[in-house]
C-alpha cells in the first residue's frame, strides 16, 4: 500500500525537547560540553532552555524570533493541535517506539513549548536569523544542530538553497566542530535527491560528511542523519 505523506503549508514551528534531540542526533556529554551550541531553525523547541539548565552554552536562531515571544508561543501552540490531527490520520505510518502514542507525543510537545516560552521571555539567547545567512561570526560554534528543516522542505527550498545553507553552517562552525542535520527525508518521505552532491560539496569545502544512524526513526524511513565535521 502506498503511504500518504504529511501535508504542510509553510514551515512549521515545532516543539521538541532535550531528550528528542539527544536521540535523533546521538548527542554525547562530551559534544554538549565542548563549547557553544547552536540550534538552527529552532522554532518553539525547549532544547536550548533545557541545555542551559544543564550548564551548556546553547543558543537558538529562527526567522520568527523577530517578533514578540508571546507571538511565537501562540503559533507553536496552534501548530501542536494541527499536527496532532494530521498524525492521527496517518498514525499507522509512523514509528511510535519513542513516543508511545499520539497523546504522549502531544503532551511532550506542550511541555516543550511551556519550557521554551518561559525561557524565551527572560533570555537573550534566541536570535533572529534565517538560512542561508546567519547573524554570527565565523568559527563561533562547536556544535550546530538543525532539526526538521533542511531536507524536510526540499520542495519549497531547492538544491541551491541547501548548498548555500550548508556552506553557511560550516562558516559559523569552528574547525573540528560538528554539524548535525536530521531527517534526510522530505515531507513526502522521500530521500533528499541532492544528498550525494551535497556531501561532495562538503568535502570540497574541507569538511568531512558522515551518515549516522538516528535514534529517533519516527518518520517512515528516517533512520539516518547527516553529520559534518567542519574543516579548517
Amino acid at each position: 500500500m502506498t503511504l500518504k505523506h504529511y501535508e504542510q503549508a509553510g514551515v512549521a514551528m515545532t516543539c521538541r525537547g532535550f531528550g528528542e534531540y539527544e536521540a535523533m542526533f546521538g548527542l554525547t556529554a562530551a559534544e554538549l560540553a565542548a563549547g557553544a551550541i547552536l540550534d538552527v531553525a529552532a522554532g518553539g523547541s525547549s532544547f536550548v532552555a533545557e541545555a542551559r539548565a544543564r550548564g551548556f552554552e546553547a543558543y537558538a536562531v529562527d526567522p520568527r524570533y523577530g517578533e514578540a515571544a508571546s507571538r511565537w508561543a501562540q503559533e507553536a501552540k496552534a501548530e501542536i493541535e494541527t499536527s496532532t490531527e494530521k498524525l492521527a490520520a496517518l498514525k499507522e505510518s509512523f514509528d511510535w517506539s519513542y513516543y508511545g502514542s499520539i497523546e504522549q507525543h502531544r503532551k511532550g510537545r506542550l511541555a516543550s513549548l511551556a519550557q521554551f516560552a518561559a525561557h524565551a521571555e527572560t533570555s537573550d539567547v534566541y536570535r533572529y536569523g534565517a538560512l542561508p545567512e546567519l547573524p554570527f561570526r565565523d568559527d563561533t560554534f562547536e556544535l550546530i544542530l538543525c532539526s526538521h528543516f533542511l531536507f524536510l522542505y526540499a520542495e519549497a527550498f531547492g538544491e541551491s538553497f541547501h548548498e548555500a545553507s550548508v556552506r553557511e553552517l560550516m562558516r559559523v562552525c569552528k574547525p573540528g566542530g560538528v554539524i548535525k542535520i536530521y531527517p534526510l527525508l522530505s515531507l513526502k518521505w522521500e530521500p533528499y535527491a541532492g544528498l550525494q552532491e551535497l556531501m561532495d560539496l562538503v568535502r570540497a569545502e574541507g569538511g568531512q560528511p558522515y551518515l549516522r544512524a538516528s535514534g529517533l526513526p519516527f518518520i517512515p524511513g528516517s533512520t539516518h542523519r547527516l553529520d559534518i565535521v567542519a574543516g579548517s
